[in-house]
């Protein structure tokens, strides 16, 4: 009985002990295995996107976990308290206002794809139909908006003033007297029926079953600077698995998803 006593007590001590030190037959594995990233993102094109990554890092010994959000803040804020590894949705532009904006300290580690961003309306078939008085909706964030005008002004229907950011405010020419309205970007679709024309991101667009090519009366050219990017937390850019979620991301294998799923509505940057 006291044999016995002991020997229980002394496997006790021993499993404490390879506890405590880490020591498991299996712990290579495990460790391999443990491996995780929670990446935050719009749901198209970007989590879509995501999810072709899933396999390509299991085989890199990570699981991705993808968390959709239908907002432009939240995945930032998310980001910077730490709930994400890294969102995927925005540009560089939108980052660098929401920082300066915010106080957040949130960098871009890659370059993924370009999403044109368009004009759609459900009264006009051509921007030369627009009349005086006409009502525009744009996204109410300083980038997107800024954007959007940008786009009008290559199309000559308006002309804007000099700066990096634009607001309605700086549209110094105005023929035919359009009202702007500043909208949350994700609300954007629902005003078609409202107004003449709106200025609408891809990845909304896509929600609203807009195709781009098809249904845009005007699109940005593949000369813009608003390519959408993975972005993470500052000081985690070298972080090993991080490298290896970019590595994936600028894949053949996902330029090629790309262009066979979106047949140019969107474009790889990559």
């Amino acid at each position: 009985m006291l044999n016995k006593l002991l020997f229980s007590v002394f496997g006790v001590f021993l499993a404490v002990f390879f506890i405590a030190c880490g020591v498991d037959s299996d712990s290579s594995a495990d460790t391999k295995g443990s491996a995780k990233l929670i990446v935050g993102a719009t749901p198209e094109p970007h989590a879509t996107i995501l999810s072709q990554v899933v396999p390509l890092l299991e085989k890199e010994g990570i699981s991705l976990e993808i968390k959709e959000f239908t907002d432009y803040v939240t995945p930032n804020l998310s980001l910077e308290d730490g709930s994400l590894d890294a969102n995927f949705f925005q540009h560089k532009p939108y980052l660098d206002s929401f920082n300066a904006e915010k106080g957040t300290k949130l960098v871009s580690v890659a370059s993924i794809h370009l999403e044109p961003m368009g004009v759609y309306s459900k009264k006009i078939k051509s921007l030369d139909e627009l009349k005086d008085g006409d009502v525009v909706t744009i996204p109410n964030d300083p980038s997107n908006g800024s954007r959007a005008l940008r786009i009008l002004e290559k199309e000559g229907i308006i002309k804007l003033s000099e700066g990096n950011l634009v607001s309605p405010q700086d549209v110094i020419q105005n023929d035919r007297n359009l009202s702007f309205k500043e909208v949350d970007a994700p609300q954007l679709t629902r005003t078609l029926d409202d107004v003449t024309i709106s200025v609408i991101n891809t990845n909304f667009a896509l929600l609203a079953n807009l195709n781009p090519l098809q249904d845009a009366i005007a699109i940005e050219d593949k000369e813009s600077p608003y390519s959408n990017i993975l972005v993470v937390k500052e000081g985690r850019e070298n972080d090993e698995n991080i490298q290896k979620l970019v590595k994936v991301l600028q894949s053949d294998t996902i330029k090629n998803y790309i262009n066979e799923q979106y047949k140019g509505a969107i474009i790889p940057s990559f």
